[in-house]
């Protein structure tokens, strides 16, 4: 709770997945513990960014070039959407202490490659941002936490804590991006979270694959719903090497990339019963995380773009009863604002030099305070906050 006389500073939270779908930005107003959403704006990713993505996140030939421009491309995108975000919530940039942008992640190896050196890799260059908008930004968030032999993620469980936390309540919130990640808040003050397995991520691409890309997503889940779930293949996919894995653990499209696309592809069977399929492998891996969690979650608070699919949700209403299971949006923060809302949270601790990653769930040595700084015209304001 902010203290009287206790001074405003606003941050701005960037976020770009691993669906995809766009940059979220996010403008935040900070006092003491005190967070609200100011403003948020989320921004088409181009298809000329779309494609180099995709193709990055598969091993190849001549990769340093083609990533180099890249991370300056999306730089700007991020800027774009910073700028934007600022100017919706009617302030100018001088007035923003910080940027904390996530990046867009081509590589996430929390066990390394053959068992070597554990790395993650997230572009969108930060000192384009800083240049573009002026601003201060704190970005490169998971690599402090791999460096002391953690998983780098999930990486918004330290916020969910500050959002959501209740004292009389097991609290479950669950984020559904390309990947789906929980964060269990005990009513103990306990702390825990690891990514659950597939988010939207296979629905995404099955429905591109099985349109020549004419549509990027199952709207509201209808496809899914008017389809049939085919029991030997939910089977085989839940048996994936990922599932086996005792949190702390993450994932991304390493695991569940093309690879899964083609195995759901191959079966012959109508486009509908593999979307069916393909949602009631998140719903079950989902249902699968509870076995990690010490106890039943009192209440589920849902947030990220798998909120808006309405089959989804209603399976997970069916298997996660008699839970309560609601969204954000329900309890006044929008499912589609949460984790750029994180981020700005997170730069605003890594200036204070303050702990930001819970080693609790990463499996880190200690908790750290992650994130890399560039410093922006505003560098007296920052060093003084």
């Amino acid at each position: 709770m902010a203290k009287i006389g206790q001074q405003t500073v606003y941050y701005v939270g960037l976020m770009s997945g691993t669906s995809l779908d766009g940059i979220d930005a996010a403008v935040v107003s900070m006092a003491g513990d005190d967070v609200e959403l100011v403003a948020f704006v989320t921004c088409t990713l181009e298809d000329k960014l779309k494609e180099p993505i995709l193709r990055l996140n598969q091993p190849g030939f001549d990769e340093i070039d083609a990533m180099a421009m890249l991370d300056r491309a999306l730089g700007f995108a991020f800027a774009d959407a910073a700028l934007q975000a600022i100017e919706k919530a009617g302030l100018e940039p001088k007035q923003i202490v910080a940027i904390g942008s996530h990046g867009q992640t081509l590589r996430h190896r929390p066990q390394g490659i053959d068992n070597s050196l554990p790395f993650t890799l997230q572009i969108g260059d930060a000192a384009t941002i800083a240049e573009k908008t002026g601003i201060t930004v704190v970005s490169d968030f998971r690599k402090r936490d791999i460096a002391a032999c953690g998983q780098g993620a999930p990486l918004v469980p330290f916020v969910h804590q500050r959002l959501f936390a209740q004292a009389n309540k097991n609290i479950a919130v669950l984020n559904i991006g390309g990947i789906a990640n929980i964060t269990y808040l005990g009513a103990n003050g306990l702390v825990l979270g690891f990514d659950t397995g597939p988010g939207n991520m296979l629905m995404d691409a099955l429905m591109q694959t099985m349109t020549d890309a004419r549509f990027c997503y199952d709207k509201g889940g209808e496809l899914a719903a008017s389809g049939d779930i085919y029991q030997p293949l939910l089977e085989d996919l839940l048996q994936h090497v990922f599932f086996k894995k005792i949190p702390p653990r993450s994932t991304g499209r390493e695991d569940f990339g093309e690879d899964v696309v083609q195995q759901i592809m191959a079966v012959d069977m109508p486009d509908a019963d593999k979307m069916a399929t393909a949602c009631a492998f998140t719903v079950q891996s989902i249902v699968a995380s509870l076995q990690h969690l010490p106890e039943q979650p009192d209440a589920w608070y849902i947030c990220g773009g798998g909120a808006f699919n309405k089959h989804l949700m209603q399976q997970l209403r069916e298997e996660l009863a008699p839970a309560q299971v609601q969204t954000t949006t329900d309890i006044g923060l929008p499912v589609e604002a949460v984790e750029a809302v994180a981020f700005a949270v997170l730069a605003e601790r890594t200036l204070a030099g303050e702990v930001n990653t819970l080693s609790a769930v990463t499996g880190a040595l200690h908790d750290v305070s992650g994130g890399q700084v560039i410093l922006g015209k505003n560098a007296k304001v920052v060093v003084n906050t």
